[in-house]
């Protein structure tokens, strides 16, 4: 029998031999999902790259009206600073331009500011949109140099073709205390400052008066979650009657937005403006872009009277939303390519039966997966502050760390929860290791758990790959609104290295429970997508309405204290779309849970890191 299997063993690998490199293994789990052949999918999700890629390139540039170039500079604090410079054609040291520097807010980087620039470079205005110290790629640490608004002021003075005498500044959320900073560091070289989600009078920046800061527009949203931190007052709609922003405007009564205080000649002018949007959402509100467009059209000369609702801006949110479509379209097909190469054959196996379990056991698991990590991201977040945990050059980003630190405690009491059920229900209907996804026919195989990460590394390194290109051709990155998948400096790359290893434990353990707890045998791919896609996602969905109908009936949110974390989590619905995705994928295509949860686990390392700040000096 032994010398009969080798003969087997040996004509099947002389057979491989003589085949394409990418032939199949074995034939596709559902041909309809992967449409017979991975290549036709391959085929739309490069398409999708490219067309996302040229409309984001072509509105960026105002259909070529506009250049935009990737900046680098060294500011006086030694730092090197970054900023993506938008310059109107025929706009020459001989024709100079008004000038803006446009600052995005905590953990954002200068792309969160796009849809303001774009629109101010289509009425003539030079504008730099800057890295804050310690974010994308500027040097850290965060918080430093005045955030870096006072380096991007004085970098966009020193151009010779913009107009030293009309400069404005723009800044959201953290943005507008790094253009108040500038605004300090330089008094007289600015003309106005539009502060969007800000403030005066927060960390190092000065409280206004009615003299300071120069020709000042606040534009704060009328559900703005930081209405308390920016300007005293609980509700966000009643900014108009706080008494730190009428001191700024040098009244008593409360504010009437729209009205002009002031003298804009003076440079006492003083507006509030009010959008129906919340904090993150004046990035995607044309009314609040329309209202800073409209404030430097009246405080700067030199600009073009372009009206301020003409606007193209979200056009390039769709260009850049096709191509992250598409690079998550791609993993699939690269997937099932690798997987039919002769080196990775022994991936692709079948999964295992799932283990049988009654229905109001099924959905116990279905309410522990979807619900366990939203429920405790408020409380564990903050282990490492309570623990005395600070960044360091190991662990540099405060906010990664809040999250590994999350995500591990909720993949250990995972871990314990599983346990339990195996040894209370799962065993006693005879669960293998295999029905976990852990082995292969009963053994663990160390050799496939290593080219498990290799296969991680090319399948994720693909998707990396498009972007690389996508940022060289086009100036973009692939991103909608607060989500951005952006290319990683060397530094964060390095970090995104340490990262990895937390966040495989929490996929690994994450994946264990998607395979063995909420996959069944008899369902087909679409399905299996849908259900853990869902289930993985699901949560957070349910976290926003939870937070957000408050909002919308009394002002607050039901949480009040925590604006920050509840608009970072709105990363993990898109994340953790594509972690259920990949799990759905490679599980049943790979029979274990280790291609998937490493997969998962580059992939978030990779997005989350290249999106934080740095607060350590590195």
């Amino acid at each position: 029998m032994q010398s009969a299997a080798l003969h087997d063993d040996a004509c099947r690998h002389g057979a491989a031999l003589t085949r394409h490199p990418f032939a199949g293994i074995r034939p596709p789990s559902n041909p309809s999902l992967v449409m017979k052949s991975p290549r036709t999918l391959l085929l739309i999700a490069l398409l999708l790259i490219l067309v996302g890629g040229i409309l984001a390139w072509r509105t960026q540039t105002a259909g070529g009206r506009v250049s935009v170039r990737d900046l680098r500079w060294v500011a006086p604090s030694g730092q090197r600073m970054s900023g993506l410079l938008y310059v109107p054609n025929g706009v020459t040291a001989e024709n100079p331009a008004p000038g803006i520097a446009a600052i995005h807010g905590y953990i954002n980087s200068r792309e969160t500011q796009s849809g303001f620039a774009i629109e101010f470079a289509r009425r003539g205005f030079v504008v730099l949109a800057a890295d804050q110290t310690g974010h994308g790629y500027s040097d850290p640490p965060a918080f430093s140099a005045g955030f870096g608004g006072p380096a991007a002021l004085a970098y966009l003075r020193s151009l010779d073709f913009v107009d030293t005498l009309n400069i404005g500044l723009e800044g959201h959320s953290m943005g507008g205390w790094a253009a108040g900073m500038a605004a300090s560091a330089l008094p007289d070289g600015y003309r106005s400052i539009a502060l969007v989600g800000s403030s005066t009078g927060t960390l190092g920046v000065p409280d206004g008066t009615p003299e300071w800061p120069r020709n000042l527009a606040v534009i704060f949203s009328v559900w703005d979650e930081f209405s308390q931190t920016m300007w005293g007052t609980p509700i966000a709609r009643d900014v108009a009657m706080a008494p730190k922003l009428q001191a700024a405007f040098g009244i008593e009564e409360e504010i009437q937005p729209g009205r002009i205080y002031g003298s804009i000649p003076n440079g006492t002018a003083r507006v509030l403006y009010q959008p129906r949007t919340n904090h993150p959402g004046d990035h995607l509100s044309t009314e609040a872009i329309g209202n800073a467009v409209e404030w430097f059209q009246m405080t700067l000369d030199g600009g073009s009277d372009l009206a301020p609702t003409n606007q193209i801006w979200y056009w390039k949110e769709v260009g850049t939303l096709l191509s992250a479509i598409g690079m998550v379209l791609l993993l699939f097909p690269v997937a099932l390519m690798l997987l039919r190469t002769d080196y990775f054959a022994d991936l692709a196996s079948k999964p295992a039966p799932s283990i049988p379990t009654r229905r109001p056991g099924w959905w116990a698991n279905v309410v522990i997966a979807a619900l366990l990590g939203p429920l405790t991201l408020f409380t564990f977040k903050g282990l490492p502050e309570r623990l005395g945990w600070q960044p360091s050059a190991l662990f540099p980003q405060s906010i990664t760390n809040g999250v590994i630190a999350w995500t591990t405690t909720v993949g250990l009491l995972t871990l314990v929860l599983l346990l339990l059920w195996h040894f209370v229900f799962n065993r006693k209907a005879g669960a293998t290791s295999d029905q976990y996804g852990l082995t292969w026919s009963g053994t663990f195989v160390w050799r496939r758990f290593a080219r498990s990460i290799l296969f991680a590394l090319l399948l994720v390194g693909a998707g990396y790959g498009t972007l690389l290109l996508t940022a060289f051709l086009f100036q973009t990155d692939y991103r909608f609104w607060v989500f951005a998948v952006k290319p990683l400096s060397p530094l964060q790359l390095r970090t995104a290295i340490i990262y990895f290893v937390p966040f495989a434990f929490f996929f690994l353990v994450l994946d264990i429970v998607a395979y063995a707890q909420l996959r069944r045998s008899d369902w087909s791919m679409r399905r299996t997508l849908i259900v853990t896609t869902a289930v993985l996602a699901g949560g957070y969905l349910l976290l926003y309405l939870a937070q957000y109908v408050p909002m919308a009936l009394n002002g607050t949110m039901a949480i009040a204290d925590e604006p920050l974390w509840t608009i970072i989590s709105y990363q993990f619905l898109p994340i953790m779309t594509i972690v259920g995705l990949l799990f759905g994928f490679l599980n049943r295509e790979s029979g274990t849970v280790y291609p998937g949860a490493f997969a998962a686990a580059m992939l978030v390392s990779w997005i989350v890191v290249a999106s934080q700040a740095t607060h350590v000096p590195l």
